[in-house]
C-alpha cells in the first residue's frame, strides 16, 4: 500500500479477513456455491476462455483512460486505498477513470482485477456516494466474479454467433438467462459489499437514486423513491407480472429503484449490525467445500421467503404450484424414501 496515502477513517469500522460470505446474498452464494463445488472450475474456465485477453484490456484501460494516483484524481486514490484496507482486500486494484457521460462503473480482469469507473459517474457524485461505488466494485474482486460474469459475456456472443441454429440458440439462452439472474443478486451482493465500505446507508441510498435518474438528491423524496418500489412489486394484473418477467430476463441489473430498496432492507438488518460489531465469517475459517450445500438451501430459502412476501399474482402463483409441488413430493419421500414403504426418515 502506497506509503505516503493516509487511508485510515476516523471511527470507521475494518473488517479483517473478512469472507465474501459475509455479505453475499443468499442466492448469489447459492448460484455460486455449485460452480465453486467442481474442483478446478475456474482453472477450467480460464483455459478455455484463453481468446479472452485480460492484458489486452489492461493495455487499453492504460492507453485511452487516467489511472488514478497520488498525482491523478488523487481524491479517489483515497478512495481507492480506504476500501481496500476496510475490506482487506489482498492487493489493492488499480483504477481508471474512462471518458463517457454515462454513469458506469466495472470490474474487469480475473486474473489481477482493476476497477474502471465513467467520467460522467465521478463528475455526478460527491465522495461518500463514490466510496460506495468503489466498495460494490471492490466486492466483486472479494467475491471473484469477474470469472464468471466472463462466462455470461461470452456465452452472450456465442449466442448471436448461433442465432441461426434455434435448438442451440434456445439451450444457450436458458444457461444466459440463469447466469444473468445469479449476476442480479451478485449486483445485490455488491451493494452490501459498498455499504460496509461506506458505512453510510444515506450515502448509498444517494448514489443509487443519482443511477435512476436523480441529478439532484436534494430534489428527490426519499419515502417516494421507496414507495416506487413497492407499487412495483405489488402489482395487482397478472399482464404485469408477464411484463416484469419479460423485461427482467435480458437485465444483467437489478432495476435501480428496486436495488434500492433491497439495500435500505440489508441496512435495518441484524446481519449488517452484527457485521460491524465484528461478528462475521472470516477467510481463514471458512470451508467452502463442506459449506456449498448450506449455501444451496440458504438460496432456496431466500426465494421461498420473497415468494411468500410478495403480492404479484404470478409470483404467488409460482409459489403456490411450488407449495403443492413440494408438499406432494414430501409426502412420496416419507411414505418411500427408505425403500421399505413404511415412511420411515433416514
Amino acid at each position: 500500500m502506497t506509503e505516503d496515502i493516509e487511508v485510515s477513517r476516523h471511527n470507521a469500522v475494518r473488517f479483517p479477513g473478512i469472507s465474501p460470505r459475509a455479505y453475499e446474498h443468499p442466492v448469489d452464494r447459492g448460484a455460486l456455491a455449485t460452480l465453486r463445488a467442481v474442483p478446478g472450475f475456474a482453472q477450467v474456465v480460464k483455459a478455455v476462455s484463453g481468446f479472452y485477453n485480460e492484458r489486452g484490456e489492461r493495455l487499453m484501460a492504460l492507453a485511452s483512460s487516467i489511472r488514478v494516483g497520488p498525482k491523478q484524481y488523487p481524491e479517489l486514490e483515497r478512495l481507492r486505498h480506504e476500501c481496500a484496507e476496510t475490506l482487506d482486500l489482498p492487493a489493492v486494484p488499480n483504477l481508471f477513470v474512462f471518458q463517457n457521460a454515462q454513469i458506469q462503473a466495472q470490474t474487469v480482469g480475473m486474473d489481477e482485477p482493476f476497477i474502471a469507473i465513467s467520467t460522467g459517474l465521478v463528475e455526478l457524485m460527491n465522495q461518500e456516494s463514490l466510496r460506495f461505488v468503489l466498495g460494490h466494485e471492490m466486492g466483486h474482486v472479494l467475491s471473484g466474479h469477474a470469472v464468471y460474469r466472463t462466462i455470461m459475456v461470452r456465452l452472450i456472443s456465442l449466442q448471436l454467433a448461433m442465432s441461426w441454429t434455434p435448438v442451440s440458440a434456445l439451450g444457450i439462452r436458458a444457461i444466459i438467462a440463469a447466469l444473468r439472474e445469479w449476476f442480479r443478486k451478485a449486483e445485490l451482493s455488491c451493494d452490501r459489499a459498498g455499504l460496509l465500505c461506506s458505512q453510510d446507508p444515506t450515502a448509498a441510498l444517494r448514489a443509487q437514486i443519482q443511477v435512476a435518474g436523480g441529478i439532484d438528491p436534494a430534489r428527490i423524496d426519499v419515502p417516494s423513491f421507496l414507495q416506487q418500489a413497492a407499487e412495483y412489486e405489488s402489482v395487482e394484473d397478472i399482464r404485469d407480472s408477464f411484463l416484469k418477467l419479460k423485461s427482467v430476463e435480458t437485465e444483467s441489473h437489478p432495476f435501480a429503484v428496486v436495488r434500492a430498496a433491497q439495500l435500505q432492507k440489508w441496512a435495518a438488518s441484524e446481519n449488517y449490525r452484527a457485521i460491524l460489531a465484528g461478528d462475521y465469517v472470516r477467510r481463514d475459517a471458512e470451508s467452502p467445500s463442506s459449506d456449498w450445500k448450506d449455501d444451496l438451501k440458504s438460496a432456496a430459502q431466500s426465494y421461498k421467503e420473497s415468494w411468500n412476501s410478495s403480492t404479484d399474482p404470478l409470483t404467488k402463483v409460482f409459489s403456490d404450484v411450488g407449495e403443492a409441488v413440494s408438499g406432494a413430493a414430501g409426502k412420496v419421500w416419507n411414505k418411500f424414501g427408505n425403500g421399505n414403504g413404511n415412511g420411515a426418515a433416514d
